[in-house]
């Protein structure tokens, strides 16, 4: 569970319809067509500059508004490996998690545009190579929740698992 990107800094309050704008949302279910839209509202053509792997930051309350799983779907289908904001909507979080999108709470003032940021899940750590900078998490993910994501998202961790083994 570690990932490894170039950070794309965003700032505070980055609502779903900014992520993935309605006009969007239900005219398919394919989410590599849908994620060549993936904040194109506030940043066109955003999506020709990721490389997979790459790292999505924002401020606090990234994912407010409308609850649907779109938005972390698009994300995860644009090749984002993870998200870290200073905070998130909570069904946002648990919307990323299910369907297998990490996304980590921290001091994202620390992060600039295009740092290169090495995240490890298990070991809750963030570093941001650009700076050699140690990054604090501010809470780390429980393991059922990294256990969830290193199988890809709930479904799949239930179809492996059966239920949750806490």
């Amino acid at each position: 569970m570690i990932f490894e990107g170039k950070a794309h800094k965003f700032g505070d309050d980055i609502n779903t319809d900014y992520i993935i704008s309605g006009k969007y949302k239900f005219k398919s279910l394919d989410f590599r067509e849908m994620a060549k839209h993936l904040l194109e509202d506030i940043y066109p053509n955003f999506y020709e500059k990721i490389t997979p792997g790459d790292i999505l930051v924002a401020g606090k309350n990234f994912g407010c508004g409308s609850s649907r799983e779109q938005a972390p779907l698009v994300i995860k289908h644009a090749g984002i490996g993870a998200v870290l904001a200073k905070s998130f909507a909570r069904i946002f979080f648990r919307n990323s998690i299910n369907v297998g999108l990490p996304v980590l709470e921290c001091n994202t003032d620390l992060i600039d545009d295009g740092d290169l940021i090495y995240i490890n899940l298990i070991n809750s750590e963030i570093f941001n190579k650009t700076k050699n900078l140690k990054i604090e998490i501010f809470s780390p993910l429980p393991e059922i929740m990294v256990r969830i994501l290193k199988e890809g998202g709930l479904v799949e961790y239930l179809k492996k698992e059966g239920d949750f083994k806490l």
